[in-house]
């Protein structure tokens, strides 16, 4: 049976293939075609059709990597052609290769008035046409010639990857551009044909469904005649129509799918291009609208939405009529696809209030679902941002790429640090570029975790990652699996639709506390370093650039750069996408990246010198210690926070030599550098407690092979680390001194074709070691970490996430525990046992892993290492050569608040503006646990203060916000500045004084009124 079965099954699949395929156009004709070539970069429809276009004929070769060809397609519509029961429509092949659809060749359609009709893709050629036989043909096609970087994930290194590498040869050949005679009948055979197929193999044999699919299947292809398919289609259709009418199982699981395309706003393409491929898939989506008034199209990033406005303002018109019918439906309600584990707390805040704020303006919509299909893990402050965001839901898939342990959900509360939840859906079918097959509708499910409790889940379906989105042939799949017996029961809806019902159907779901980590492309916190420390230095930037901001307009009355700031805030946040900040795309996004990192840098130094201009007048007859500025929302060197004031003077330091080596000590650390540049010993003054143990140095450089077994720049397997290499000899080792005399030591290192120079020194900000490394860096396929064992017995670690900080275990008890191996911090780690701890901090790092060690002589030590450089080959071949420079902070302390004052200090150097007037802070708090994360004026630019704060300890705070300048009234509000019904930490407010109780890692913001 099983032989026959196989048999029958090659039959119909051939007769498909070679029969019915050939014969949905039942005639075509070439059409006249002329080029122009783009000389660079892409070109509006209006200035490409001014061009010279010279003629062009089908088999040529075109396109350059990275370059755009204009064709103009011009001919007739064969005059004999019946087209009373059949479409005309024009067929291209840019010369499509066998790979995926959004990894090559792509065109976008224009007709003669530059209105946008779609694109071609592979897999989606057709371009529709309202004329009849003997009408006239006229259209325009701007062709992108973009390369195909590896989409067949053999991760080999190309040069592609970057316009200036890529050549100028020609890498495709026009296959073809005809004028087509659609038979609608065969192609609606062919449709059904294939959702009975697709059932049928995931049926088993022996079931009569099975086999009565197979005996319909086989009698079409009896009954058919071979050599006249398009007069004999209805004949099939006929004898499968009993068996598509079959309704499904009433307990069969319910499918809601929803149109998609997951477009990486860059990836292996730049961001030029994304422009280019959101309005090829837009333009798809508009077209299917047209024809199919039950389609529903969800896309996410108001980035992508904002890129239509700006340059296709037509279609991005056509798309706000959809947009209000609720069919092209906005979700996620952020900026961008982010990833999550590395954007700070204030830019993943801000990722929602730029998003949401898009769309409320433009269509008057707030999307209620946070949307993250492929971001490489998750953040267990995202809950509690997202709820107060003012968003419901939460979807993602990619957890199902975990390579370890398998998620026990697929529906779930999802609950954060604070306590928060969030209503969340991993989608069982595993995928958000569904094709609707009978294959991924039986793993949806066969997959479904919740059988008995709930029976519903979603699946997004469309060409993905590239773009391309749904096609015609999947809105025929979803109709032909509505209701049809032995498939899941498929509906095509909205995302709100699924969540409101799934809520109904799932009341009271299992909960998930904690972060939802990927156990999967770990090299993601380190690959691409330079633009992690430009991320890093513009959101510290950004963060001081409002505070002083602020401060200037309340204290001086001087304007407040709002659109400057908003500007510059939209491109750090696109830069947060889940393929630019984990460091996963091609050459030309990160160059392209590290540019724009420049130019922000730039522009908010400008921003923050102008504002501590307005406020640093020096005061009349002012003499004595300089003024620095501090944002910080601690006290740096004597200087209050979120102020201007004197510096404090530093403690001295005193350098010494004998036989271990160099010891730098002041009145708070002593610490000693071997001959070897290693540090052996770093002692508290206070209580004579060495923070290394025995024979175990610290500032160890360690170099590992890393050759991930696939996914190059984003993967780091656990393999890596029986490969290492301690880098024990220095070149040099020697006390320097600054221009104040203070004095450092100074180690170089050179290993392979590297060099590493290093400069110690006691930290004038804290009671901390602070190591400046600066690499010079130029290996291959490896890693440099940064190792610190630490005479600490810690069972668990503190590692900063958004707005606290989460605590993972030491050890490996569990499978779960096991693959946590490299995990990601913010500014700090911090190791500790009850009384003593210590804080490794970072200005630019995100890597870690934080072991721990059973030692000879009894007792633990933890080992803490921060993951400074890789050096994978794709896709950048030339990923992180070349020189950085990065910072790290060991200091000793007790306990979590300690280390959130080194993370900021480190991050947030004091300003030194030399003489000038004592600036007091717009807002300040009485406990130290209620950290100040944001000052600046508020969104809706009405003069209002706004301050968002959280409690850093992870324990109840109550404390005192002092109001440094004259308010009307102070609101609680959520991330968009909306009064909130019920405020939660609001106790009592009275003059310039307002009592605030926090519960554990609480995110609050605050409104005063300025009116």
């Amino acid at each position: 049976m099983h032989d026959n079965s196989s048999l029958v099954r090659a039959r119909i699949a051939r007769f498909v293939e070679e029969r019915v395929k050939p014969a949905v156009h039942s005639a075509s004709a070439p059409l006249s075609l002329t080029a122009w070539e783009v000389p660079d970069e892409p070109v509006p429809f209006a200035e490409a059709v001014t061009q010279r276009f010279d003629p062009f004929e089908v088999g040529s070769t075109w396109g350059k990597p990275w370059g755009t060809t204009w064709f103009h397609v011009t001919g007739e519509v064969p005059v004999g052609w019946d087209a009373s029961e059949r479409s005309i429509e024009v067929l291209v092949d840019l010369g499509f290769l066998s790979g995926q659809a959004g990894f090559q060749a792509e065109g976008l359609v224009f007709d003669p008035r530059g209105r946008i009709l779609k694109a071609i893709e592979p897999f989606n050629n057709h371009v529709p046409i309202e004329v009849g036989p003997g009408g006239r043909i006229d259209l325009y096609i701007e062709a992108a010639s973009n390369p195909d970087v590896g989409s067949d994930w053999s991760f080999r290194p190309t040069a592609v990857g970057d316009k200036a590498t890529a050549g100028t040869d020609p890498i495709y050949r026009l296959g073809r551009v005809d004028v087509a005679l659609r038979e609608p009948e065969v192609w609606e055979l062919e449709m059904d044909i294939w959702t009975l197929m697709g059932l049928m193999d995931e049926l088993g044999d022996d079931l009569p469904r099975t086999a009565e699919i197979r005996r319909a299947l086989e009698t079409v292809v009896d009954r058919m005649d071979p050599d006249d398919v398009a007069g004999t289609a209805a004949v099939g259709r006929a004898i499968l129509e009993p068996v598509l009418a079959k309704p499904a199982y009433a307990s069969a699981h319910r499918v809601v799918a929803v149109g998609h395309a997951h477009i990486d706003s860059a990836w292996l393409w730049p961001v030029r291009e994304t422009v280019r491929k959101c309005a090829r898939t837009f333009s798809n989506v508009l077209d299917l609208m047209d024809r199919d008034e039950g389609f529903v199209f969800a896309a996410s990033s108001a980035q992508q939405y904002a890129w239509m406005k700006q340059h296709y303002p037509d279609l991005f018109e056509r798309i706000r009529a959809r947009v209000l019918e609720g069919r092209f439906v906005p979700v996620g309600g952020m900026w961008v696809e982010s990833d999550t584990n590395m954007p700070g707390g204030e830019a993943l805040a801000r990722q929602f209030v730029a998003g949401k704020s898009f769309f409320m303006r433009e269509f008057g919509i707030e999307p209620l679902e946070v949307w993250l299909p492929d971001s490489f893990g998750y953040t267990a402050a995202l809950p509690q941002i997202a709820t107060a965001a003012g968003s419901r839901y939460f979807l993602t898939q990619k957890t199902s790429w975990n390579e370890t342990n398998t998620m026990p959900h697929h529906t779930f509360s999802w609950e954060g640090i604070d306590g928060s939840r969030i209503f969340t859906h991993f989608p069982p079918v595993d995928t958000y570029n569904s094709v609707l097959s009978g294959e991924e509708l039986a793993r949806a499910q066969r997959q479904y975790a919740e059988k008995g409790a709930s029976n519903v889940s979603l699946v997004p379906f469309g060409f993905g990652d590239g773009g391309g989105g749904p096609t015609r042939e999947m809105v025929a799949a979803a109709a032909r699996t509505a209701s049809l017996e032995g498939s899941p029961t498929v509906e095509v809806a909205s995302p709100h639709a699924f969540f409101e019902e799934a809520e109904r159907d799932y009341p009271n779901p299992p909960v998930w506390s904690g972060e939802l980590y990927l156990e999967f492309h770990r090299g993601t916190y380190t690959s691409q370093a330079r633009t992690k420390s430009g991320n890093r230095r513009s959101e510290h930037l950004l963060r001081e650039a409002e505070l002083w901001a602020a401060t200037a307009a309340v204290r001086a009355g001087a304007d407040y750069p709002h659109e400057r700031l908003a500007q510059i805030w939209q491109s750090v946040l696109l830069l947060q996408f889940h393929d630019i900040l984990p460091g996963t795309s091609i050459a030309w996004v990160h160059r392209v990246a590290e540019e724009t990192y420049a130019r922000i840098s730039a522009d908010l130094e400008e921003i923050i010198a102008e504002a501590i201009s307005a406020l640093g007048a020096p005061a009349p007859g002012a003499e004595g210690a300089p003024v620095a500025f501090n944002a910080s929302p601690f006290p740096v060197e004597g200087v209050p926070a979120l102020a201007a004031g004197p510096i404090a003077p530093a403690s001295a330091v005193a350098a010494t030599r004998d036989e271990r080596g160099v010891t730098l000590e002041d009145d708070r650390l002593r610490i000693t550098i071997d001959d070897r540049g290693l540090v052996v010993s770093l002692v508290d003054v206070a209580t004579g407690r060495n923070a290394i143990p025995e024979g175990r140095p610290a500032n160890l450089l360690q170099v590992f092979r890393d050759t991930p077994t696939q996914w190059d720049a984003w993967d780091l397997d656990q393999h890596y680390q029986r490969s290492g290499t301690d880098l024990l000899e220095a070149e040099s080792v020697e006390v320097v001194t600054d221009a104040s005399g203070r004095p450092s030591v100074r180690v170089v290192r050179r290993f392979g074709a590297s060099r590493v120079t290093q400069v110690l020194a006691l930290s004038t900000r804290s009671a901390a070691l602070e190591i400046e490394t600066e690499v010079d860096w130029h290996e291959r396929q490896k890693l440099l970490k940064l190792a610190f064992p630490l005479d600490v017995h810690a069972e668990r670690a503190a590692s900063e996430v958004q707005f606290g900080h989460v605590h993972r275990p030491t050890h490996v008890n569990t499978s779960w525990d096991a693959a946590r191996f490299e995990t990601c911090a913010h500014r700090w780690v911090h190791v500790a046992e009850p009384g003593f701890g210590v804080v490794v901090a970072n200005d630019s790092t995100y890597g870690h892993d934080i072991t721990r060690t059973t030692r000879a002589s009894g007792g633990t030590t933890t080992l803490v290492r921060q993951s400074l450089l890789r050096a994978p080959l794709f896709p950048d071949p030339s990923s992180d050569q070349g020189r950085h420079r990065m910072r790290t902070s060991v200091a000793i302390g007790a306990d979590v608040l300690d280390a959130a004052r080194v993370g900021y200090a480190l991050n947030l150097p004091l300003r030194h503006v030399g003489q000038g007037a004592v600036i007091e802070p717009l807002v300040r708090t009485d406990s130290p646990a209620i950290v100040i994360e944001s000052v600046k004026l508020a969104e809706d630019r009405s003069g209002d203060v706004v301050v968002r704060l959280y409690e850093a300890r992870g324990a109840r705070a109550e404390g005192a916000l002092h109001v440094g300048f004259q308010s009307a009234g102070i609101t609680e509000t959520d991330l968009l500045e909306r009064e909130v019904a019920e405020p939660s930490a609001l106790v009592a407010a009275g003059d310039g004084t307002t009592r605030l109780r926090l519960r554990p890692f609480q995110l609050v913001t605050l409104r005063l009124s300025r009116r």
